[in-house]
């Protein structure tokens, strides 16, 4: 394929990667009123529900990745994305229509499965990148999830404040016109030279976990990875229960709000980490973050005054820097021979702190909230966040610098 003609294939595939994260972020601002409305219980209970639908998602994901990966060596990159864009186009609409939140549950867990195209998307970036271009093509991918992230909780938001069901037929609409873009311009890349036999050992996602333990180094690391990524998901876990419970926002504030957190995510680490970095270094980057989540973490939690709290929401994201250090300090750690199995033991840390926390936060928010709680205090889920970051600090100082004795 020359350089010309590959335009209009990649310009699908990083659709299709936009979409798979608005879907995620799309349904934020709506949930509550979406779940309310079908199941006829109040936020506290909602939140409950939530929690349960965002954690089937995860773990469909976490599942299928590799599965869909493997499968489209075996079938080709072509048919997994355009079945998989057809199938979240069907799933939106029964999301739309859903009576009974078991309909609204088995639609989250097909649409964990239609998500997990990344590794598709990925294989067909390589596919037709030479090699001088491959990094930059797979940059394109996270700005394509970054992207995603931030438009889907602006128009679940914006739609939203029309019904809690329009989003999910504007998603539905935006996949199907997809469907039919790629169906136009994407071409097969898997050659019988390239195509392989599918095999299951191959598609298992727990493969990396067996290798963390030859990883000695890092296992305090490991920790801190892992109970920094379930704090830090508590935003998309019950960010929409807490403010419309406390402040009574609409689905369109909610959805202004996740955007403004996630547009200073990007800023900063795509751009403020640098800076950082530089000034701080790596470790005290690590210090800096933890201590700026601590106290942000109490500040949202104890906080009841609305439009400070809004404001505040972009300003969070300043804490948004101990994930790249963490991982800069743990690439340091390893040998060049491990950076392969890092990085996935990486990917399964941080997929088991998604599907965890939603159902852990949600949990303790419904303790905390609605006529049944004993105290109401629904800024708990934040307060435990906030004790994440002490305990994150012990990891960091248990840890054995590189080159230090075992």
């Amino acid at each position: 394929m020359t350089e010309s003609s590959n335009r209009l294939p990649i310009t699908f595939v990083l659709i299709t990667l936009v979409l798979d994260a608005i879907g995620i972020g799309l349904i934020l601002p709506v949930m509550p009123d979406l779940i309310r409305d079908i199941e006829g219980v109040d936020v506290s209970q909602a939140a409950v529900w939530g929690g349960i639908l965002m954690t089937s998602f995860a773990v469909m994901q976490f599942l299928c990745g590799p599965l869909i990966g493997n499968l489209s060596d075996r079938f080709g990159r072509r048919p997994v994305l355009l079945i998989s864009l057809a199938t979240m186009a069907l799933d939106y609409v029964v999301m739309a229509l859903a009576g009974s939140i078991w309909l609204l549950l088995a639609a989250r867990i097909v649409g964990g499965v239609t998500a997990s195209t990344q590794a598709t998307a990925s294989a067909f970036l390589a596919d037709i990148s030479p090699p001088e271009k491959k990094a930059a093509r797979f940059g394109m991918v996270g700005a394509s999830f970054g992207i995603g992230f931030v438009i889907g909780p602006l128009i679940g938001g914006f739609l939203g404040e029309l019904g809690p069901r329009a989003p999910f037929w504007a998603a539905a609409a935006l996949a199907t016109a997809n469907l039919v873009f790629g169906w136009l311009v994407l071409p097969e890349t898997v050659t019988d030279r390239i195509r392989r036999p599918f095999q299951w050992r191959r598609a298992n996602p727990l493969g990396a976990f067996r290798e963390m333990g030859r990883l000695p180094g890092v296992r305090p690391l490991f920790l801190l990875f892992f109970l920094y990524e379930f704090a830090m998901f508590i935003y998309p876990a019950i960010w929409a229960y807490f403010t419309q419970y406390r402040f009574g926002w609409s689905a369109g504030t909610i959805g202004i709000s996740l955007a403004m957190f996630g547009i200073g995510v990007a800023a900063v680490q795509g751009g403020l980490i640098r800076v950082i970095l530089r000034v701080l270094g790596e470790r005290n980057t690590v210090w800096y973050g933890l201590i700026y989540n601590f106290f942000a973490f109490l500040a949202i939690g104890f906080i009841d005054n609305s439009m400070a709290i809004l404001l505040l929401t972009p300003m969070i994201a300043l804490g948004a820097v101990v994930t790249p250090a963490v991982l800069g300090i743990m690439s340091k750690a390893a040998g060049d021979d491990q950076q392969g199995e890092l990085q996935g033991a990486i990917s399964s840390t941080r997929s088991v702190a998604m599907i965890l926390s939603p159902l852990v936060m949600t949990q303790i928010f419904a303790w905390f909230s609605g006529a049944g709680a004993a105290v109401d205090m629904p800024g708990a889920p934040f307060a435990l966040a906030a004790a994440m970051m002490i305990v994150c600090g012990f990891a960091f100082v248990a840890r054995r610098p590189a080159g230090a004795p075992a």
